[in-house]
């Protein structure tokens, strides 16, 4: 499920203030980790925006080295490799809201997917298709219920192994957002490879637009969603894909098949206050489909959500404004 990836990086149209105080300073920092292109972006009167920016820096490349599953200092290395018993706190913050993710959408996000990733190549960009056996043994390990968590201590059996792929890049917006809170900026705007958090309003006042890209054309948006304090995620098979034997395989997994989910949706987009839950719940929507992700956000009122379906069709959730030619829906 990881879906940071370099050179296949999901579009993402932010307007940005065009009236701004004379007083007010924009400064951005383009960065690349995780795999992708990073920006972020403050509208600050303080004199040491520059700081606060490398700090914003410093903080995304500390959780990439923490959540790296092929880095051999990496908590989650050591954890797959079952070295460690004892986790860290923040270790065990990521955990518990990657599995509370996957018990609410039925496992189909679930972190313990990494030997399939490594069995079709979307980990280090080696893709092939896996034969029968290769699969059915890259399965075996797979069920977010096998990772057993007592406070500080995990267990886990022998072939399972995790990748935090699927939400690392929206618990780095998270931590960003809480630096940038606690240097007093209160205008931002934070783009981690796609995902997208935006601090307060633009300087004028309003909200920040922030255009979903069209899956079915990665030059076009779909429309423009209005959001403050929001994180807003997008997941689709276009992002990252490759072509064998004349089909189309694309990375994000259904963990119960082993082989890319086939629901009928071509993106889905969250909005949400927090970007770890929207980037987990984009990826496990896009698994469930239309109708049962329409069913979790009925009995849910921490997100919002697009729906962009193959044949182009495109439903929203009451709670997002904007984007004509969609089919709204109510509770």
């Amino acid at each position: 499920m990881n879906k940071a990836f370099a050179g296949a990086i999901v579009t993402v149209c932010v307007s940005l203030c065009a009236c701004v105080h004379s007083e007010t300073q924009e400064q951005t920092r383009h960065i690349f980790a995780m795999d992708t292109v990073m920006d972020i972006t403050v509208y600050t009167e303080s004199d040491e925006a520059e700081e606060i920016l490398l700090a914003a820096e410093n903080e995304i490349r500390r959780i990439d080295a923490l959540l790296d599953r092929k880095n051999t200092v990496s908590e989650v290395y050591n954890i797959n490799r079952k070295k460690i018993e004892n986790i860290s706190w923040e270790m065990n913050s990521v955990l518990s809201a990657a599995q509370e993710i996957s018990k609410r959408t039925d496992g189909a996000f679930d972190i313990t997917i990494a030997p399939v990733m490594d069995a079709w190549g979307f980990y280090d960009g080696e893709f092939k298709v896996p034969s029968d056996d290769e699969l059915k043994a890259a399965m075996r390990g797979v069920g977010y219920k096998k990772i057993l968590m007592e406070d500080s201590m995990i267990e886990m059996p022998p072939d399972t192994s995790i990748d935090l792929g699927g939400i690392g890049k929206g618990y780095a917006s998270d931590r960003v957002v809480e630096l940038l809170h606690s240097s007093g900026i209160t205008s931002a705007v934070i783009s981690l490879g796609g995902n997208v958090h935006a601090i307060g309003k633009r300087k004028d006042g309003n909200n920040f637009n922030i255009g979903i890209t069209d899956p079915h054309n990665k030059e076009q948006v779909i429309g423009i969603i209005q959001v403050s304090d929001k994180a807003v995620v997008t997941s689709g098979g276009y992002q990252r894909y490759f072509e064998s034997g004349g089909k189309t395989y694309h990375h994000i997994i259904d963990s119960k098949t082993g082989v890319s989910a086939a629901s009928g949706l071509a993106s889905v987009t969250i909005v949400a206050d927090k970007g770890i839950l929207a980037d987990g719940l984009s990826t496990a929507i896009y698994v469930m489909g239309l109708e049962k992700g329409i069913e979790l956000w009925r009995r849910s009122n921490d997100f919002e959500a697009v729906f962009v379906l193959e044949d182009g069709q495109i439903y929203i959730t009451e709670g997002i404004k904007g984007i004509e030619n969609a089919v709204r829906i109510n509770r």
